[in-house]
């Protein structure tokens, strides 16, 4: 049923000068400075971690699937924060919020959910590597080969932007209400969706779907991956063996405990338990924490990413001295 108060328009025939408010963090306007700040050196550590590891994996010349797994995460992460970040750094310069049209808030969130679905499923390319690696280790080299590793990285982005595509385009085909205010500082979907003129739950049902497609799907096939795995550890005698196999997983399970983690938090739930401040505060994580410390847990704990950053200080080394 139309909220009182909806626009008579049609969103396809005004959108080129219709547009929406993000609010940002304008009821903080005291700490303004303060987060602006924040944000900026960490979105700049950002970028400088995920460029080091896609140059030092790029410089490698013999690359092992999982880096190369690696290298396109920190790509997507790179992408990610350029979508989101900058905007959002606006929206805190901006006392009363960021102006961003129609068509630009609806390619914000056609971006971040493609490259959001992108690493739900590089993730379980990932955990496939992992499952080859120490289930079926005779065969990992003749099964993940580069052009097997090549595709499965192209289906991951070709799959979450057609998934993305479909919801974007019905988010932006629903009428909006007079009140363009975005309580966010990005053109997130559920926060879109609260301007949304119906009461019913049928504007949530392209969400659900692209939550199965990208969210609930992905996280079962990886939790199969790990269930073989751990079926696999249980035949292994040596603790040590066991351990160097274990070790190998870590790092994959940490990243995909915190991208699912926040990511379910937001979109797995009903539009009526909608609330802004918190909907800020996880995003903050997953936007800005999130791709800051998958750089960090990969090049801690990742032996042939540590071995890789060990040559370049050699090389650096050598050209400062030669």
């Amino acid at each position: 049923m139309p909220c009182e108060g909806c626009m008579e328009r049609d969103n396809m025939s005004t959108g080129a000068t219709m547009e929406f408010l993000l609010l940002g963090f304008s009821e903080l306007l005291c700490l303004r400075v303060l987060l602006f700040l924040i944000f900026l050196i960490v979105h700049l550590v950002t970028l400088a971690g995920n460029m080091m590891v896609i140059v030092a994996v790029v410089m490698e010349p013999s690359r092992p699937p999982m880096l190369f797994f690696l290298c396109q995460l920190s790509v997507i992460e790179l992408c990610y924060t350029l979508v989101i970040v900058p905007k959002a750094l606006l929206t805190l310069i901006v006392v009363d919020g960021s102006t961003i049209s129609f068509i630009g808030c609806a390619a914000q969130m056609h971006l971040f959910v493609t490259l959001g679905g992108a690493e739900c499923f590089l993730l379980v390319a990932m955990s496939y590597d992992r499952y080859v690696a120490i289930c079926q280790p005779l065969h990992y080299v003749a099964v993940m080969s580069e052009g097997f590793c090549l595709r499965l990285a192209v289906v991951c982005s070709l799959g979450a932007f057609a998934v993305a595509l479909g919801l974007t385009v019905a988010v932006f085909h629903l009428p909006f209400c007079q009140s363009h205010r975005i309580n966010h500082f990005f053109c997130d979907v559920p926060a879109v969706l609260h301007l949304a003129c119906t009461q019913s739950y049928t504007p949530e049902l392209p969400l659900l779907a692209a939550c199965i497609l990208l969210l609930l799907l992905p996280i079962l096939l990886i939790l199969t991956s790990y269930v073989c795995i751990a079926l696999a550890l249980l035949h292994i005698t040596s603790s040590v063996g066991r351990g160097k196999a274990l070790s190998t997983c870590i790092s994959h399970l940490a990243i995909t405990l915190l991208h699912y983690g926040s990511a379910t938090f937001i979109y797995i739930r009903p539009k009526s338990s909608y609330s802004p401040a918190q909907d800020k505060v996880v995003s903050l994580v997953y936007t800005n924490i999130t791709p800051l410390l998958y750089p960090l847990v990969y090049s801690l704990r990742n032996k042939e990413m540590r071995g890789i950053l060990r040559k370049m200080l050699r090389r650096k080394k050598t050209a400062q001295l030669n």
